[in-house]
């Protein structure tokens, strides 16, 4: 029975981790490493753990109770958590497994002082570490101490602390057990832990030292404010000695005390710069043994540095992989298509065989490698200017790396190649035919896909569809698209920055692109109105569907009620012309309207209970009369000015150009997105041949391949399901990380600053991209399948991607953590005259829904009233 229940550390490895735990099978591991010293001990395993819980009939009711509590409900977690506690500690251990784990203790000296330390199975996981959520216990000497401190280690698996992080982490109580792991203490004369990576920056190259005397749980608990130390390259590269005031040591009879250290010891280095770099030498040997960045506890006693500890660091975010050793800076693509969700591989492998753009991933998130780019000095200029206009956090996040020495290699400009026969492109002239081919051109080429790809199957579809992607490739690097497109954003720069000059006028843009025409996002809010007002006048209908939102089977329900055939009329012509469309519209992946209906409904009830009949059109029309009325007062204004007919003349032209091209700026999208819809449905019923040849388990699978992958599988026959599911484990883990705007090789996250003055104290600051100034009501809202918006309502939210322009009909300002200048949002917040800051750090933390805010459209900043 003794192999059952107890194991030396000697015996233990990594694969063991459902027998000794999370921490014991990384301090078996620990023990196999060459030069690195572990304090003997032994696991008591999961088996006795177990067995223990069967001991008392009660813990399955206790257990059954706890599962059904609100996760919310913190008493009630409190309450069942305490009960199961209280019964563990009060289970006699049976003797033969009393004497197994006695008789192992006996083995480390009879009297042995030991740190006896839980080490539960969902613990120092890759994806989870669940650091300090169970007991550990120093100093317990004797062997009736050592079994005390046991059964209080089984029962710290539920403290509340550990069962609220489990209940939000989606993992069932049931299905974690607990191991114990006994070690011979070490009474050190320094301990605290070592990151291989700077935990703050992410920085693979810095390793981070946190010193103090005696036991390191002085650090551990916040007691003292320890040493820190910064090694890069095998040399200390930054350090702070803090006052040590207090420190813990132990006791000689067993247990630990708090002790005050000497006034003139207090500021004296935990550590030499020797031993921190001898320190993170052994770090550095323990984190390639496990293969990635650890957090490391160690002490230091009379025999040298021992490891007590260690587990891998899951908050830092992922770094694209080379096959180079060179210095690369990555820039977020999710920031600028307003999508910084993870992205399953099937979505992060179609954009990227669609993008005009090499674009690597990591996390879960798309990036652009830019180092070629700001590697020499035209390029550079060219690259920060553009994205400065659009945000100026990701250019100083951009600048911050480019200020360190060397890190961005300097490369001579390209050599000119000469002048083109026929010298310069002839400028796009503004002619709003050239907008009305273009979208035709898109049309024409998505009809053509839709008849085309309607009979390929099997391995032939595949080759179609690298055919399509090709084609769509075409379509998007037209390049009379992107000179229709550019000629809209350089107007508005120039509006901007010549009517400020000119006449002090900020973002004159903003009014002047209100209901500018070929706005395919902008259209779609609108026509959300117009559904609106076909169900408004059914009462049957409108009940109906306060009730059935989240049925999206509701449209088949509709032809039932009086007016409900009208009402799904409605419905499904607006999901023909932008059903393609949802959150989060980059994904393949990602649901669309058509798919789930039911995610409109929110807006169409609030459409109907905020608007009378006839709003989107109104709406339009009030557009377009201010836009002329600012024609004619800016032109009106610059005549009066000297060489005024010529500035008014120049203006003009300018805005004749912007009302032509703005607008068009939305469609190149949305006529990716149309494609990706029609992919998507065939990828999908491909995916039905393979669930009926059970081949998959379930359709959805195909999201967690690439698309190579799939292909493979398609002329195969044949799926790896262990794939699949650490696939769809990764894609859990990435939501909880935060998708940097810039990102090196070396693992630091760049996020940038606003470098900025004049903001009233207390004020969160953005970036300005639609003028006014509003007060209302802050409704923070993740989903829009969950909106529930008001007239005079101010959406705050992460992102808005043209999924949420339906929303934006129906609120007076808006308010987003990521956003720039001509991210779709911002440009369809200035077609409805909505006052909007956008790229506000953690907005939906810092505002809560309800309070009362006021948004500064023209000068970035947002107060929170009340």
């Amino acid at each position: 029975m003794t192999e059952r229940y107890v194991l030396d550390l000697h015996e233990v490895d990594q694969t063991q981790l459902a027998v000794v735990g999370g921490k014991g099978a990384h301090l078996g591991a620990l023990t196999r490493i060459d030069g690195i010293g572990v304090p003997g001990g032994f696991c008591v395993t999961t088996e006795a753990f177990r067995r223990i819980m069967k001991e008392s009939p009660s813990i399955e009711g206790l257990l059954d109770q706890l599962a059904r509590s609100d996760p919310d409900d913190r008493e009630s977690a409190r309450t069942f958590a305490e009960r199961l506690r209280r019964t563990i500690e009060a289970i006699a251990i049976p003797d033969d497994l009393a004497a197994a784990i006695t008789g192992a203790h006996s083995r480390l000296g009879e009297q042995a002082a030991c740190a006896v330390r839980s080490s539960a199975t969902a613990e120092d996981l890759p994806t989870a570490s669940f650091a300090g959520q169970q007991d550990t216990y120093l100093n317990v000497v004797g062997p009736a101490a050592i079994l005390r401190h046991v059964s209080r280690c089984w029962a710290s698996l539920f403290t509340e602390r550990a069962v609220t992080y489990r209940q939000r982490n989606d993992i069932d109580h049931r299905t974690v057990d607990m191991a114990v792991v006994v070690q011979k203490m070490v009474f050190p004369h320094a301990a605290g832990v070592l990151f291989t990576a700077d935990p703050v920056t992410g920085n693979r190259k810095v390793a981070t030292v946190d010193a103090g005397f005696g036991l390191g749980e002085a650090l551990v608990s916040g007691l003292v404010n320890p040493d820190v130390y910064k090694v890069r390259h095998g040399e200390v590269v930054e350090r702070t000695i803090a006052a040590k005031r207090r420190a813990v040591h132990a006791l000689p009879d067993g247990g630990t005390q708090q002790v005050a250290v000497e006034a003139r010891q207090q500021r004296q280095p935990a550590l030499t710069d020797a031993q921190v770099v001898q320190l993170v030498r052994l770090g550095r040997r323990i984190e390639e043994h496990f293969g990635r960045p650890q957090d490391i506890e160690w002490c230091l006693g009379d025999d040298g540095f021992q490891v007590v500890q260690s587990r891998p660091i899951t908050t830092l975010y992922p770094v694209p992989e080379t096959d180079d050793e060179d210095n690369h800076v990555y820039v977020s693509v999710g920031h600028q298509q307003m999508m910084t969700d993870p992205m399953k591989p099937l979505g992060l492998s179609v954009w990227k065989l669609t993008a005009m753009a090499p674009m690597t991933d990591a996390g879960g998130r798309l990036f652009v490698d830019a180092t070629r780019a700001l590697s020499s000095p035209a390029s550079r200029t060219g690259l920060l200017d553009l994205v400065g206009r659009g945000d100026p956090l990701t250019r100083d996040a951009l600048e911050t790396v480019l200020a360190r020495d060397g890190f961005v290699p300097s490369l001579p400009d390209p050599a000119p190649a000469g002048a083109r026969a026929g010298g310069a492109p002839t400028p796009i002239e503004t002619d709003p035919a050239i907008v009305t081919g273009l979208i035709e051109r898109s049309r024409t080429s998505l009809a053509a896909l839709r008849r085309d790809i309607a009979t390929k199957t099997g391995p032939d579809l595949f080759d179609f569809l690298w055919e399509a992607f090709e084609e769509h490739k075409k379509v998007l690097s037209d390049p009379l698209s992107i000179q229709a497109i550019m000629a809209g954003m350089e107007a508005t720069w120039w509006l901007n920055d010549k009517l400020q000059e000119w006449l002090g006028e900020k973002n004159a843009a903003d009014t002047l692109t209100l209901s500018a025409p070929d706005n395919v996002t902008s259209e779609m809010g609108l026509a959300l109105l117009d559904v609106a007002d076909v169900i408004r006048p059914h009462p049957e209908v409108v009940a109906f569907l306060q009730n059935a939102a989240a049925d999206d089977g509701f449209l088949d329900e509709l032809p039932k009620l009086a007016g409900g055939t009208e009402a799904r009329d409605a419905i499904e012509i607006y999901l023909d012309r932008y059903g393609m469309r949802c959150a989060g519209e980059i994904d393949i992946t990602r649901p669309r309207w058509s798919e789930r209906p039911g995610t409109l409904v929110p807006a169409i009830l609030d459409n109907v209970r905020n608007f009378e009949p006839g709003a989107a059109a109104r709406r339009f029309e009030q557009g377009r009369q201010e836009a002329r009325q600012k024609e004619h007062d800016v032109l009106s204004r610059l005549r009066a000015l000297p060489d005024g007919e010529t500035k008014a003349a120049e203006t003009k032209r300018m805005i004749d150009r912007v009302r032509t091209f703005i607008g068009y700026r939305e469609y190149p999208k949305y006529g990716i997105i149309s494609r990706y819809f029609v992919y998507k449905r065939a990828l999908l019923e491909e995916a039905g041949r393979l669930v009926r040849a059970g081949v998959l388990a379930e359709k959805e699978d195909i999201f967690y391949l690439t698309f190579h992958e799939l292909q493979d599988v398609v002329r195969s026959h044949h799926v790896d399901d262990g794939l699949i599911r650490r696939r769809k484990d990764e894609f859990l883990t990435y939501h909880a990380l935060t998708p940097p705007r810039v990102l090196t090789s070396e693992g630091e996250t760049v996020n940038g600053a606003y470098r900025r003055a004049d903001v009233p104290h207390g004020a969160l600051v953005g970036l300005p991209v639609s003028s006014g100034t509003i007060e209302g009501r802050a409704r923070v809202i993740l989903d829009m399948a969950h909106a529930d918006l008001e007239a005079g309502d101010i959406l705050v939210t992460a992102y808005t991607d043209p999924s949420w322009s339906p929303l934006f009909v129906g609120i007076a300002g808006l308010v987003t953590e990521v956003g720039g200048l001509m991210t779709h949002g911002a440009v369809v917040a200035r077609e409805y005259g909505l006052p909007a800051v956008v790229g506000v750090d953690r907005a939906t933390r810092l505002i809560r829904d309800g309070q009362r805010i006021r948004v500064h459209g023209s000068d970035g900043y947002v107060e929170i009233l009340s």
